[in-house]
């Protein structure tokens, strides 16, 4: 089985490229997104790690928000509790698919988790700071103080371009990405 592992900026369009190569996708923000909703033991745990902050099942996500951003240390003690679980699901999801050719793997701390194996071929998502901007604004909730304490915690991004086998430029049209994965997808299936 091929593993593509996608790997980009926040707000660059990893979730959208990693869904047209056709393979099933794990994606570790729905993953977490779930864990936050479902998972009482979660919850359990990050109330009595961070009492002052966490409140209420299922587990909202301004309360994580506000503890990032009173203690830049909350969000290693919050990844602690919850990268574990993520990884579990991604193992979980691999062993599921293990007879398909190929599956993606949209985690965005791929490389900072230490997930990236040797045989992984990893895709780079570029995509302009406007166009990431506008994503992001987009987004319900988004918080541009607990944005830049997540990027803290990121690689830089020229070390993971350098890292990864291909590029995909997130910038043109749709259709211009769509063609770039499709025409990826012939190389990497060679």
């Amino acid at each position: 089985m091929i593993i593509i592992g996608i790997l980009g900026d926040i707000g660059s369009g990893k979730s959208y490229v990693a869904k047209h190569f056709g393979f099933p996708v794990f994606n570790a923000d729905n993953e977490v997104s779930q864990i936050y909703k479902k998972n009482k033991v979660c919850f359990t745990k990050l109330k009595k790690l961070l009492p002052k902050y966490i409140k209420t099942f299922p587990l909202d996500k301004t309360e994580l928000m506000n503890a990032i951003l009173n203690n830049k240390k909350n969000i290693k003690k919050i990844s602690k509790i919850i990268h574990p679980l993520v990884r579990k699901k991604m193992n979980a999801f691999l062993l599921r698919n293990k007879k398909r050719k190929a599956v993606v793997l949209d985690v965005p701390l791929l490389l900072e988790n230490k997930i990236k194996n040797k045989n992984m071929i990893l895709v780079f998502v570029d995509s302009r700071k406007s166009d990431i901007s506008r994503r992001l604004s987009k987004r319900k909730g988004f918080n541009n103080k607990v944005f830049k304490r997540l990027k803290e915690i990121q690689l830089p991004l020229e070390y993971k371009k350098r890292k990864s086998k291909y590029i995909i430029r997130n910038y043109h049209t749709k259709k211009f990405v769509r063609k770039r994965v499709k025409n990826l997808l012939k190389k990497i299936l060679k």
